[in-house]
């Protein structure tokens, strides 16, 4: 079981900004920025009243979030969930209490991807959706907002193709709207922190869009004013953390599975000792 207490998503957190060498991750292409309109110039203002850091201004210690997540879920969680999800609310803490972060809905749309992935499997849909909505609330954002954006540049998505996805600044529309609000705040135009929620939330977005071609990531990161290479690194980290969930959940499986035959196996050995001491008994009890 030491394998499976081995997964980590630390990592997921925030942006590395080592050098990183990849055959699947390796784009090359044009970088130039177009123009954007400023249509959606006020809208990370409602978006702050929306995910508000507090009344007071002073951030508050991760002890604190973690506690909070701890008081509001206290029902307990397994292991190999209950490990990542402490280093995730960790990880997200720091980032939400940066002086630069904001919320946005592509890293809603992220974090929802990593969630999701992460708790598949978990044994019950009722349970899962709590454990979100402590997870969120005990970092002062509202759960619904993650949910309801993630859901909005799922649908969005979904209608797109690879032009169209690039093309967003030429359109106009409430999803358009918001990417081009992310575009201008990424130029230095207001509040913006990237991370690999975010790098995931671009990914997820050409996942459903069938636009997964290496040059629209590359025109995409262009049109947002997002460093590309950070991308390129964030995604490779995410691919390998996945893969050995996945390997993490492989060998959960075996061990229920092995535990549950073991004690079908004592249920069947003892219900045979039974039947063999009924037998017995009814075989002395004939003689008499």
């Amino acid at each position: 079981m030491a394998a499976i207490a081995s997964v980590s998503f630390a990592y997921l957190g925030h942006s590395s900004d080592r050098r990183f060498s990849s055959s699947a991750a390796r784009f090359v292409g044009p970088t130039g920025f177009g123009g954007f309109r400023t249509k959606a110039r006020n809208l990370s203002a409602r978006l702050i009243v929306r995910c508000s850091v507090g009344t007071s201004g002073v951030p508050p210690a991760v002890s604190e979030t973690k506690m909070k997540f701890l008081k509001s879920y206290k029902r307990p969680i397994p292991s190999i969930y209950n490990t990542v999800l402490q280093e995730l609310l960790v990880q997200q803490h720091l980032l939400r209490y940066k002086r630069t972060y904001q919320y946005d809905a592509i890293f809603a749309l992220g974090f929802v991807t990593v969630y999701e992935q992460l708790m598949e499997g978990y044994p019950s849909d009722e349970d899962q959706d709590a454990i979100f909505r402590a997870y969120i609330e005990a970092l002062n954002e509202d759960p619904e907002t993650y949910r309801s954006d993630a859901r909005k540049l799922e649908e969005w998505a979904r209608a797109q193709n690879a032009t169209s996805l690039v093309d967003f600044s030429s359109r106009d529309g409430e999803v358009e709207d918001i990417l081009k609000d992310i575009a201008e705040r990424a130029q230095g135009k207001g509040n913006f922190s990237y991370s690999r929620f975010f790098a995931i939330g671009l990914f997820r977005l050409l996942e459903l869009a069938n636009a997964t071609e290496p040059t629209i990531l590359e025109k995409l990161c262009a049109a947002l004013n997002i460093n590309k290479p950070s991308v390129d690194r964030d995604l490779d980290v995410y691919r390998g953390l996945l893969s050995k969930l996945v390997q993490a959940k492989e060998l959960l499986k075996e061990y229920v599975d092995r535990e549950k035959k073991k004690r079908e196996e004592r249920v069947g050995s003892q219900k045979a000792n039974e039947a063999v001491t009924k037998c017995s008994g009814d075989f002395l009890y004939s003689r008499h």
